[in-house]
C-alpha cells in the first residue's frame, strides 16, 4: 500500500493511550477492556494446547474443531443458517475479521454506509480497501439509532454495502428487529452487502439481540464479523470469527487471513475451543455486573459535572457517551480550540488523571461528546468519578 498508509489517520484512540502512560496512576477509562478475568474454561483450553504441544502451524481458516462449534453457534444461538463449517474464518480478534470480510468485498470507489459515531479502525479499515466510508448519524433522541429515511437517502448507485454495529461503540445504542427487518429491504433492493460488526452482542441489557444475517434472504448478501473479546474479556488473546456464505467471497477472505496472519494462534484456538465447549455461566454474570457499573458510573457522573456531562445510560456496551455543555466549557474557557471535545478531553486527563475519547474521533456529528469506558471495576471507577470531582466544581 506504500504512500496511500499516509492518508489513513492514526486513531485518536491511540494518541490519548500514549497520553496516558505519561499519567501518573491513571484511571484507564480511555480503553475498552474489562477488568474481568478469563473464564476458567478458556485458560484451561489454552493450558491443554500447551501441554500436548500445539505450536506448530495450522489451517489458515482455524481449528476443524473450533469451526464446527462456532457454526453451531451460529446456528442456535444467532439464527444464521449456517450449512457448513466450511463458512467460517477464524480471524486474529474482531479488527481482522472486519479487514478480512472488507478487503474480500469491497473494489475502488465503493461507498459504504457507516453509522456516526463508530469506532475508528473501522472507518480506517473501509478506506484501506480504497473505499469510502459515508457516516450517517444516530440520534441520540432515538437511542442512538439510524432515522432510517435519512439512512435510505444516504444510499447512491456507489453504494456497495452498509456497515452495522449493533449494540455500537460507542454509543451504546442497539438496532431493534424492526430497524433490521427494514435495513435488510434496503440491501436486497439496491442489491447491497451488509457487514455485521456483532462485537457487544452479549452486552445488550434488556431486548433482544437480532443478527441481520438470520432474516429471511439475507445470509448470502451479509458477513457477521464477531470476537471472543468482549464475551469472555479476553481482549489480548485475539480470537474472532467471520462467517460468509457466498464461496467466492470466502475464498477472497481466505486470501486476507492468508497473507496477514497465516493463522491465529494456536494456544488461542484451543483456548476458545475451551469455552465453547465449556458452560457460558460467566457471559450473565460479567453483563449483570455490567450493568452495575454503567448505572454506578452514570449516577456518579450527574453528582460529580452537575450537568457539564449528560446522557443516558446505554442499553449496550459498555461505554458512556456523553455530551459537553458548551456553556459549562466556555466558562472554563475551553470553547476556544479547533475540536471543542478534544480541548475538553485533554483536560480532564491533565487535571483529573482519567482517560476518555473526544467524540470527533468518531465521526464528525459526534464532536461535542466523550467516550468513557464503564467496564472498569468499581474501585476504579469511582476514584475516576472523585478525582474528576474538582474539575467540574
Amino acid at each position: 500500500m506504500g504512500v496511500f498508509l499516509d492518508t489513513l489517520p492514526m486513531s485518536g484512540i491511540v494518541r490519548i493511550r500514549d497520553m496516558m502512560y505519561t499519567v501518573k496512576n491513571p484511571f484507564r477509562l480511555d480503553q475498552g477492556d474489562v477488568s474481568f478475568d478469563a473464564p476458567e474454561t478458556f485458560k484451561q483450553g489454552m493450558r491443554k494446547g500447551i501441554e500436548e504441544n500445539h505450536t506448530h502451524y495450522l489451517p489458515t481458516l482455524g481449528l476443524p474443531r473450533l469451526r464446527q462449534l462456532i457454526a453451531e453457534k451460529l446456528r442456535t444461538k444467532n439464527g444464521i443458517p449456517v450449512e457448513s463449517d466450511d463458512d467460517i474464518i477464524v480471524s486474529n480478534g474482531g479488527t481482522h475479521g472486519i479487514y478480512c470480510a472488507l478487503h474480500a468485498v469491497l473494489e475502488p470507489g465503493d461507498e459504504v454506509i457507516c453509522p456516526d459515531p463508530l469506532w475508528p479502525p473501522s472507518l480506517a479499515i473501509v478506506r484501506s480497501a480504497h473505499a469510502v466510508p459515508v457516516q450517517v448519524p444516530v440520534r441520540e433522541a432515538l437511542g442512538f439509532r439510524w432515522d432510517l429515511d435519512e439512512l435510505e437517502k444516504a444510499i447512491t448507485p456507489k453504494t456497495k454495502a452498509i456497515y452495522i454495529n449493533s449494540p455500537t461503540n460507542p454509543s451504546g445504542g442497539a438496532l431493534t428487529r424492526a430497524d433490521l427487518e427494514r435495513i435488510a429491504e434496503m440491501a436486497k433492493a439496491r442489491n447491497l452487502w451488509v457487514f455485521s460488526d456483532e462485537a457487544y452482542e452479549d452486552v445488550l441489557f434488556s431486548g433482544e439481540h437480532v443478527s441481520i444475517a438470520s432474516l429471511p434472504g439475507m445470509y448470502e448478501r451479509t458477513i457477521p464479523i464477531y470476537t471472543m473479546s468482549k464475551t469472555y474479556a479476553v481482549t489480548g488473546v485475539r480470537v474472532g470469527y467471520i462467517a460468509i456464505k457466498d464461496k467466492g467471497m470466502r475464498a477472497r477472505a481466505a486470501k486476507v487471513a492468508l497473507y496477514t496472519a497465516s493463522n491465529v494462534c494456536s494456544i488461542a484456538q484451543y483456548g476458545a475451543i475451551g469455552a465453547l465447549e465449556g458452560p457460558q455461566d460467566c457471559i450473565e454474570e460479567f453483563k449483570t455486573e455490567l450493568k452495575i457499573r454503567r448505572d454506578l458510573f452514570y449516577a456518579g457522573l450527574k453528582d460529580v459535572t452537575k450537568g457539564a456531562l449528560s446522557g443516558n445510560p446505554p442499553n449496550g456496551a459498555f461505554y458512556a457517551f456523553v455530551k459537553i455543555d458548551p456553556a459549562w466549557a466556555a466558562s472554563k474557557g475551553l470553547d476556544k480550540g479547533e475540536s471543542l471535545s478534544w480541548t475538553v478531553v485533554e483536560h480532564i486527563i491533565k487535571h483529573s488523571r482519567v482517560g476518555c475519547v473526544p467524540g470527533l474521533d468518531f465521526g464528525p456529528a459526534s464532536e461535542g461528546y466523550i467516550r468513557f469506558c464503564t467496564c472498569r471495576d468499581r474501585k476504579e471507577l469511582t476514584g475516576a468519578l472523585e478525582s474528576m470531582r474538582a474539575v467540574f466544581a
